[in-house]
């Protein structure tokens, strides 16, 4: 699969998450998750501050600058996001504790994607 197709569905799934689901609120689960998480004080602005970050991750995604490092950036997002939500407000999770089974399905499209289908860089003379 080209790297081009990988890239439009990570950057998809960034852009879903971090615009749809956190910046423009429609997923009320995710502020809920970080109020949990964060406080509830702060949960509103966190949780776009959160979801603008998951923007940038998709246009750097998109761009294919440095696709190792992107890759590695998206592994550990969802690791220790998942990792945190699993531990905190598993409850709250789509699928709940499934939720890791997921999460885990995801980062090993993104390593193969990223180190195993990313073609070998050339050594500089």
């Amino acid at each position: 699969m080209p790297r081009r197709i990988f890239a439009l569905f990570f950057a998809l799934v960034w852009l879903a998450n971090g615009l749809g689901c956190k910046v423009l609120g429609l997923v009320p689960r995710h502020r809920a998750i970080v109020a949990r998480i964060l406080g509830a004080e702060h949960a509103p602005a966190l949780t776009r501050l959160i979801g603008l970050g998951e923007i940038v991750l998709a246009l750097w995604i998109l761009s294919r600058w440095k696709w190792r490092w992107s890759a590695a950036a998206q592994i550990l997002a969802v690791v220790t996001m998942n990792a945190i939500e699993f531990r905190i407000a598993p409850d709250l999770l789509l699928f709940g504790r499934w939720n890791a089974v997921v999460a885990l399905a995801y980062v090993a499209l993104v390593a193969y994607a990223g180190f195993l289908h990313a073609p070998a860089t050339r050594p500089r003379p």
